[in-house]
Order: structure tokens, then sequence, then C-alpha cells
């Protein structure tokens, strides 16, 4: 194996690509509730999401090619508290992000 195979092999993403993956992941789920959410709360539940995110990256990485456990990670981890922060009901919004995320 070359080195440069080996080192990407084992990266863990960046910051910035986590950022970003979070925000649209929550877009597309808020897109699916049909429901609007002010600008606030749309950033208060990224940075909550990205949190969670970092703090949970083993399993994140772990699970990289399972979207289905990603998603019940989400549902357990993540859900309730941005169903709360936006006042919509967490059942509806763990289904809207499944089918956002394909989980």
């Amino acid at each position: 194996m070359k080195p440069n195979e080996q080192k990407h092999a084992t990266d863990l993403p960046s910051a910035r690509k986590i950022r970003r993956s979070c925000s649209n992941e929550l877009y597309r789920a808020m897109k699916r509730l049909k429901t609007w959410v002010p600008k606030d709360k749309m950033e208060q539940a990224e940075t909550l999401y990205y949190k969670k995110v970092v703090q949970h990256m083993q399993f994140i990485v772990d699970n990289k090619s399972n979207r289905k456990a990603q998603a019940d990670w989400w549902d357990e981890h993540v859900s309730g508290e941005i169903a709360e922060l936006w006042g919509v009901d967490r059942s509806r919004l763990c289904q809207a992000f499944r089918d956002a995320y394909g989980g």
C-alpha cells in the first residue's frame, strides 16, 4: 500500500466539511417539514447538531456507510433538542430527516 492510500483511509472529515454537512442536512429536513424556521433558530440548530457530531465522531466515522445507523443515532441524540428549538413534533422531524438523509 502506498503511503498516500493509508493516509486517506484514516482521515477524519474536516470541521468545515462537518459544519456544511450538518447545515445541508438540517435545511433538507426543514424543507420536508414544510415549516418555516427563523434564521436564528436554524443557526442554533446547526451549532447544536455540529457539536453533537463532533462529540460522537467515532460512531459517525465507524458507521460512515450505514445511513440507517446514523439516522437512528440522530433520532436518539439530536432530534429532541432540535424539535423543541423549532417548536415542531419530534416524530415528524425524525421522519423528515430520514427522508432527506436517506436512512
